[in-house]
């Protein structure tokens, strides 16, 4: 029986493009609505039964849980969204100020607030160390340079030519990018605790803040210049929004609407084939997917994607995470909306984290508290919780997690419940885990990678995936595995890299 060919309209106003873009996470929906808004007719396909991608929502028994990602940094760049299509965001999404920032805290009780408030943070400095208040204000500055450098110009601008790094590459060479992120900072900052502070941003886009490329400290001043955010209602509610942005201008989302291939003619890309029989005829085709899913998986009959399949998965890849959501009958103010609880070891722990080969014994925690911003995610007077733990991926350690899940779980709990949340377990109303077997099996996640490509210098930029394909001259990549990389800045920020590119590319 021959499949279904389900073909746009014929008639297409002014000679309309049509675009397929494969998976609903934020780098995909962003993508879609810039399309939609410049004047394709532009379909979204996604896997799952929600969109998000990684910013999925978990409801159970009256509670809310955000998969992750729940830092929002850059404001403008969601805002930007909404102005290309002609629409106010504050007519579709509210985003809430998170003060503190990110609570960190260490076992033996010391506590720093990351606030946006100078003289606050000179005062706690002071605490720790007094010779690191000015050490601060020059890694600061630092951050801010690299910042204008790598964010402001590069960070929308793709790499399709070695002869793009080299134009990069004197900044690059001025801002000392081969030097770690945390090598950078302890140029600065002499106490260790300090230099944890202002180092462990890299972990939140896949990063070991040993090995990381000081550009990565961007992320600071980007802290520092915006603030950091979170959506009333979730960030659920922020993908709500933005998927209805995209379908008030007549973009078009297909949920439950799995790719089996990208179908090829003529060395182009001629549309989508679906699990179900459908096929999606398209000019162009975009895949938000797992860089090594999309080359290896949808196109695995093409020499081009066996071949680039191949070539990938020879990369070093980020590691993963084990997170845990939980809610609490109990509300509790106390544990701050973005709270960092550092282990024992920090060097020694991310080590084992990235190069392990096994589970490691300890581990250092993010602790998500939503309801301390946004009380609506819980039934009144309780609380929705996620905790997640950075781990190996599959090919460093190969864990069996459907055994060591539950027995892991209630070892971060039992942590949690001694050092932080007393009487968690006695106040436990829900709770389920996502492992790196998830990531695999869920968000076909290579290795069970949380964020793709590892982020050091020799895979960012040009070295990293291009927003488009080298050989193949109307497909194209956006999302955590293309320039500029993980996070919800960066994956805004390809989608604007790489509409460009498929704009200028189809243009009448």
């Amino acid at each position: 029986m021959n499949a279904v060919i389900e073909r746009f309209p014929e008639e297409r106003p002014g000679g309309r493009r049509r675009a397929v873009v494969i998976g609903a996470g934020f780098g995909g929906i962003a993508l879609a609505i810039r399309l939609q808004a410049a004047g394709f007719d532009t379909v979204l396909v996604e896997k799952r039964d929600k969109p998000g991608g990684r910013a999925y929502v978990y409801e159970d028994a009256g509670y809310v849980f955000d998969a992750g990602p729940t830092v929002i940094t850059d404001p403008s760049a969601l805002e930007e969204l909404f102005t290309a299509a002609g629409r106010k965001m504050a007519d579709y999404v509210e985003l809430l100020p998170v003060s503190p920032f990110y609570r960190l805290c260490w076992e033996d009780g010391r506590f720093f607030d990351y606030v946006n408030d100078q003289a606050e943070l000179d005062r706690q400095i002071l605490d720790f160390n007094p010779a690191d208040v000015e050490g601060y204000r020059r890694f600061l500055a630092y951050s801010k340079d690299v910042f204008r450098e790598g964010y402001e110009k590069l960070g929308t601008v793709p790499f399709l030519s070695f002869r793009d790094m080299i134009r990069a590459g004197p900044q690059l060479a001025r801002l000392q990018a081969w030097k770690s992120v945390y090598a950078k900072v302890a140029d600065f900052i002499q106490d260790e605790q300090l230099r944890q502070t202002f180092s462990f941003h890299s972990l939140l886009v896949g990063g070991n803040p040993f090995a990381t490329s000081s550009i990565y400290a961007l992320i600071h001043a980007l802290e520092r210049q915006w603030g950091v955010w979170f959506a009333r209602g979730g960030t659920g509610a922020l993908v709500a929004g933005l998927v209805k942005l995209f379908t008030d201008i007549g973009g078009r989302i297909e949920l439950s609407a799995e790719v089996a291939e990208i179908e090829m003619e003529k060395g182009r890309a001629s549309g989508v084939r679906l699990k179900d029989g459908r096929r999606l005829a398209a000019d162009c085709v975009a895949s938000n997917a797992d860089v090594v899913h999309t080359y290896g998986g949808l196109m695995g009959t093409s020499g081009r994607g066996v071949s680039e399949a191949k070539r990938l998965k020879k990369k070093r890849f980020s590691m993963s995470l084990f997170v845990i959501y939980f809610g609490l009958k109990t509300h509790r103010p106390d544990i701050r909306h973005h709270t960092v609880c550092f282990g024992a070891r920090y060097r020694e722990l991310i080590s084992e984290i990235f190069n392990g080969k096994d589970l490691p014994g300890d581990f250092s925690l993010y602790l998500h508290n939503p309801c301390v911003t946004d009380p609506s995610l819980a039934p009144d007077g309780a609380g929705a919780f996620y905790v997640l733990s950075p781990v190996p991926h599959l090919g460093n350690a190969d864990i069996d997690w459907e055994k060591e899940g539950p027995l892991y779980r209630d070892r971060i709990l039992d942590y949690l419940e001694a050092r932080y949340i007393p009487g968690l377990k006695a106040d436990l109303a829900t709770c389920r885990i996502f492992t790196p077997a998830d990531f695999k099996s869920e968000l076909n996640a290579h290795l069970g990678s949380a964020f793709s490509l590892d982020p050091v210098l020799t895979q960012s930029a040009w070295f990293r995936p291009h927003n488009r394909d080298d050989v193949i001259p109307n497909l194209y990549f956006v999302g955590a595995g293309t320039h500029p990389g993980a996070g919800v800045p960066g994956v805004v920020g390809s989608a604007k890299a790489t509409a460009g590119l498929m704009i200028a590319d189809l243009a009448d």
